[in-house]
């Protein structure tokens, strides 16, 4: 992080910095980012080597028929301008008994994203973050795994630009957003897409600070979703939205809570309602 204050949100999840890092968190997928959405930033690493790992747990409840949702992430940075990391989805299926088997087991995630042009670069303070990454997803079972009869693997390529608006002083604002072409249905919670699609993500929010040299930041993203569902004909998946609240409680600090809402899906098909349209969300990050 370049900027003079920097701010990742969530429903996703946030990171700010001044001159240093000094609070970071980590999206449902392990990501430097928001809730669901990746931002332009990294985790903090030196310029050479690479950095203390960051940990971080995340919660969906995604409703009677989804059920929960669980991730448990490991993110590192490197030489500044680089991250990877891994993280494993664990599911706690609904009590639908019609549908709530579509969703079985958990799955396997591997990123990585590197910094193409730094924030503020050349001291062009208008310069957005740009970066670029991938997500890779292993062992999908969830719907057209279990429709099939196997485990899928799909994956995200995207590139995204970053930039927080620090001119507006007394509240900065945060504002991102990507491009991605991705065969996976809803971050592989609903298994895959019948075939990659170029889809649009993006993040906006405001930093306040509160009492106590704490920091409240509140925003919302979104991530288009492939319409379409493998092994599930005539199924029509919506856009994900978040509206995301992060609490940072001191500057220095490398903990971080967010909470948030989440609209995932409704009704997919006629007489088919997977009722996760206001799904209460929760994570946690904290930087070693």
């Amino acid at each position: 992080m370049r900027s003079q204050q920097a701010l990742t949100v969530l429903a996703a999840l946030v990171t700010i910095s001044g001159g240093r890092m000094v609070a970071q968190s980590l999206n449902w997928e392990g990501q430097t980012g928001v809730f669901v959405t990746p931002l332009a930033y990294t985790a903090a690493s030196p310029e050479k080597g690479i950095g203390k790992p960051i940990l971080a747990y995340h919660f969906l409840n995604a409703g009677s028929v989804l059920g929960n949702f669980h991730t448990a992430s490991a993110t590192v940075g490197l030489v500044k301008r680089v991250e990877f990391g891994y993280t494993r989805t664990f599911s706690q299926q609904g009590s639908t008994a019609s549908l709530s088997p579509l969703w079985d087991g958990g799955f396997n995630i591997v990123h990585a994203k590197a910094n193409l042009v730094p924030e503020n670069a050349g001291k062009n303070k208008w310069l957005p973050a740009i970066s670029t990454g991938f997500v890779a997803r292993s062992q999908v079972h969830h719907v057209s795994g279990v429709l099939a009869g196997k485990d899928y693997s799909n994956a995200d390529f995207y590139a995204v630009a970053t930039k927080t608006v620090t001119q507006t002083k007394a509240v900065p604002i945060l504002l991102s957003v990507g491009y991605k072409a991705t065969n996976a249905s809803v971050f592989g919670l609903a298994g895959n897409s019948p075939a990659y699609k170029g889809r649009l993500f993006g993040a906006g929010a405001f930093v306040f600070k509160t009492p106590r040299k704490s920091t409240l930041i509140l925003g919302s993203e979104f991530a288009q979703q492939p319409r379409e569902v493998r092994n599930l004909p005539g199924a029509i998946v919506p856009t994900t939205i978040t509206y995301a609240a992060r609490f940072v409680p001191r500057p220095e600090s490398k903990f971080n809570i967010d909470l948030g809402v989440a609209q995932a899906a409704g009704k997919i098909l006629p007489g088919v309602d997977l009722k996760a349209r206001h799904q209460f969300a929760l994570g946690i990050s904290y930087g070693i």
